[in-house]
């Protein structure tokens, strides 16, 4: 089935760069270096004749309609591809021209989705709202995030051979250092799709939310994350299908819990050819 209508993006990919001074802390010269560059993104979801504004994130520039997207999958707001009538940047007229590249609008087909109304309350939550760990897995259960049941399994040393390819393939980290990656691979630790950002949330909406207009979903193939894995991130893979999900650094107590809950196979510590299995180590064979 096409796609219905989507607007694709104008401004130039993987966004710009900007340009820093420095000098060492040895006293060396004063020398230029690339960095990141970091600005906000406000998604907005029209549905049933109202708007919302949905979340406020700060992101590295380029790929945003496929972050907005992303992000309202992993929420529960846009489950379904046929659900998308277009995604596209604001043409607000009280907006200056580089503030409308700023804001993404998300056009959904039907009525408001009930789940709009919790995010008020989500992104307002923080490390220490007071909601222990069991309230957050059943608030995912009761708004209906279903554990991965694929029966997908990955080699070892497929795994363990993931992060190499994944810093082979990143082009600005290679530039800024300063940029976080999620990488989507195939069975046979193929190189699928990678996106990048400063933020490791939104590189996984970007990844996935590409994978939603190009109606892949669910992945059945692992995906890797260069930092570190949080309750947010094996939230956004869940919802994805993702079978294996691997980190090349360390897993949060509560990514755990809802890795184990959701079905989602977590790898941490990928590092030098090794890395820890947490959970549903069933999918990670040694066969060669």
């Amino acid at each position: 089935m096409e796609l219905p209508l989507h607007v694709p993006e104008t401004r130039p990919r993987p966004g710009p760069r900007s340009r820093a001074r420095h000098q060492g802390l040895d006293g060396a010269a004063h020398r230029e270096d690339w960095v990141a560059t970091e600005e906000p993104l406000e998604i907005r979801v029209s549905a049933g004749g109202a708007r919302t504004v949905t979340s406020v994130t700060m992101r590295t520039p380029g790929n945003d309609i496929e972050l907005a997207v992303g992000f309202l999958h992993g929420e529960g707001i846009l489950r379904h591809r046929d659900q998308l009538l277009q995604a596209r940047y604001c043409v607000d007229r009280s907006l200056s021209e580089e503030q409308q590249y700023n804001v993404v609008t998300v056009d959904l087909r039907g009525p408001a989705p009930t789940t709009l109304d919790r995010l008020d309350r989500h992104f307002h939550v923080t490390s220490a709202c007071g909601v222990c760990g069991t309230q957050s897995l059943d608030e995912l259960a009761d708004r209906g995030l279903q554990p991965v049941t694929t029966s997908t399994t990955v080699r070892a040393d497929v795994i363990a051979g993931l992060p190499a390819s994944l810093t082979a393939s990143q082009d600005l980290f290679a530039t800024t250092g300063g940029l976080h990656a999620a990488a989507l691979f195939d069975a046979d630790g193929n190189l699928l799709e990678v996106r990048e950002d400063v933020g490791r949330h939104n590189a996984m909406d970007k990844l996935v939310g590409w994978a939603l207009l190009e109606d892949r979903l669910p992945l059945d193939g692992p995906v890797l994350v260069s930092g570190r894995v949080s309750f947010e991130l094996v939230q956004k893979a869940a919802a994805a299908g993702v079978p294996v999900l691997a980190a090349v650094s360390a897993p949060s107590s509560l990514a755990i819990e809802t890795a184990e809950r959701f079905g989602v196979t977590l790898v941490a510590f990928l590092r030098d050819g090794a890395g820890n299995v947490h959970t549903h180590a069933e999918r990670v064979t040694t066969a060669a």
